[in-house]
């Protein structure tokens, strides 16, 4: 049987209902495998609605959280920091400027806690940052190792966003072949008792 790259089978399309069924046609038993293959297909369109909706939300988080290691680290290295592009973040007048006599200010910012609730903060100079990577596990790394950690997760989870499109769609168009083989088998058989009606 055909298959998508992720194996996912290709439903059959019935263009001949009489050849399908054969000279003793069990119509009875052809619908109940359509449903069977139908509530397959449906299952798996619906577990793959949600891996869906979960990476939608997965992957700005990461580009947030990619974007401030970045702002971080540019901060460090004297760069501009008027490129971050993170409206969360208050600037002093003098951020970007090389102190001789001392270190750089520390940095006024806002940090979420929760959907509608910020706090203010100070960063002092930092080389680590700390990440959440799930079951409650939070880990330090060095500012260019989680720029690579959070690049690597932000390419994989767009690559699976990708693919899961992808068989969604391969999914509906076969939930859409099932469901006309289903209707061309049903009015077939309608169609056949009508006649043997008339011939009685």
């Amino acid at each position: 049987q055909e298959r998508n790259p992720r194996g996912i089978p290709k439903a059959p399309f019935i263009a001949d209902v009489d050849e399908y069924l054969g000279p003793t046609p069990d119509v009875e038993t052809a619908l109940k495998e359509f449903q069977a293959a139908l509530a397959k297909y449906r299952y798996m369109d619906h577990n793959l609605a949600q891996r869906r909706r979960g990476l939608e939300e997965k992957i700005p988080d990461i580009k947030k959280t990619l974007s401030m290691v970045e702002f971080l680290q540019e901060r460090r290295e004297g760069k501009s920091s008027t490129d971050a592009g993170d409206d969360d973040l208050t600037d002093d007048d003098d951020l970007d400027d090389e102190d001789a006599e001392g270190p750089k200010k520390p940095l006024q910012t806002t940090f979420e806690l929760n959907d509608t609730l910020y706090a203010e903060a100070e960063l002092e100079d930092t080389d680590t940052v700390y990440l959440w990577l799930g079951a409650n596990v939070m880990l330090s790394y060095k500012i260019p190792a989680a720029i690579s950690l959070l690049g690597s997760k932000l390419e994989a989870a767009e690559a699976s966003l990708q693919t899961v499109v992808e068989d969604l769609e391969f999914l509906r168009e076969q939930i859409t072949i099932m469901e006309v083989n289903t209707a061309r088998v049903y009015n077939w058989d309608v169609k056949r008792r009508r006649e043997l009606r008339e011939k009685e």
